[in-house]
């Protein structure tokens, strides 16, 4: 009859299981370090004094743009980006000049600002030239008013058109 004896826990298998204990932590610890080096780099304004001396003046210029009562719309297909604006009673403002910027929420790769051009029924066009994703568009627009008019809005982009 032969003897069964159990395989003894030994300090060599103490050591391979901490190696691989400690080796799965560290390579996890790298993999995230190399993805947040290589990601976005959280750049927000380039001088956080200056945008914060101006919080102020923007707010005002905001809380009178809002008192105004007018409503915007964006629309984007066939490689157009149109804004239009309409006043409270709902009559198209006839908007003069302005400036979109295309910005992707988590990195500045693909940021493009564009020079808009009247259009018909006092719109504003530029081209538009997005890839399907998630995008940011910043508007500033002469709408005759002391202040440029201006709005922030978050779309999608599927097959070349905001949704």
């Amino acid at each position: 009859m032969k003897s069964q004896t159990s395989p003894q826990f030994t300090g060599r298998h103490f050591l391979l299981i901490m190696v691989a204990f400690f080796g799965v932590i560290i390579s996890v610890n790298v993999t995230m370090a190399v993805y947040a080096n290589t990601s976005w780099t959280g750049f927000v304004v380039r001088n956080s004094h200056v945008a914060g001396l101006e919080f102020n003046r923007k707010s005002r210029e905001h809380r009178a743009q809002a008192a105004l009562g007018w409503k915007s719309a964006l629309s984007g297909a066939g490689g157009t980006f149109r804004f239009t604006l309409v006043d409270a009673e709902g009559n198209p403002v006839a908007l003069k000049a302005g400036t979109v910027s295309f910005r992707r929420p988590v990195s500045d790769a693909e940021d493009a600002t564009v020079t808009m051009a009247p259009a018909s029924g006092g719109a504003l066009d530029a081209p538009l030239t997005l890839r399907d994703g998630a995008w940011i568009v910043e508007i500033e627009a002469d709408a005759g008013r002391d202040a440029p008019w201006h709005e922030i809005h978050r779309f999608s982009v599927k097959d070349g058109t905001i949704r």
